[in-house]
């Protein structure tokens, strides 16, 4: 019985310690920075992997071309990683306790609308509410609201995704070996 009962208690501390999941929104500021940003680290991994792939007797002029090229796309990848990071604005999400979540859908009930469309709560007060809830940031439901409203529809689209995804991930294995 001690083997069990001390089986649970480091099962159980466990448990515990199990810290809720985050997710991260990033939004760039300048559409063009976030473009060299995505194709100099695209270049930079298609580069390197060149290098690594090349063939043991390849000539050492051609694999010096190389690794000057690996070199170069390397120092662009880092140069347009620093700029993007300095133009990108980094929200994060955490998942809310079951309770939680399922007290934020009851007190936004489904309009005619939403139930249409197979939700099962109201969209336009919910997911700012969501949003605000989930935000490690501390975003006011009000700018929530703000953002949904204002947002061009795929920045919107991706900031409710970033709160309401983290919501459902998934962790658990059933079954599985």
């Amino acid at each position: 019985m001690t083997d069990t009962a001390s089986t649970w208690d480091d099962l159980e501390k466990r448990l515990d310690s199990v810290r809720k999941p985050v997710q991260t929104f990033k939004l760039c500021e300048d559409a063009s920075v976030r473009d060299r940003y995505n194709q100099a680290r695209y270049a930079n991994e298609r580069a390197q992997q060149e290098v690594k792939d090349l063939p043991k007797d390849t000539d050492a002029d051609a694999r010096a071309i190389y690794v000057q090229q690996a070199k170069e796309a390397a120092a662009e990848f880092t140069a347009a990683k620093r700029a993007y990071d300095a133009n990108v604005i980094v929200l994060r999400f955490a998942a809310l306790e079951r309770r939680h979540l399922e007290r934020l859908q009851n007190e936004h009930p489904p309009t005619e609308a939403d139930e249409s469309e197979g939700r099962t709560y109201a969209m336009n007060t919910f997911a700012p509410a969501v949003i605000s809830a989930a935000s490690l940031d501390g975003m006011p439901v009000a700018a929530a609201q703000r953002y949904l409203d204002t947002w061009h529809a795929a920045d919107a689209a991706d900031l409710w995704r970033a709160a309401w995804s983290i919501q459902h991930q998934e962790r658990t294995d059933l079954g599985k070996d």
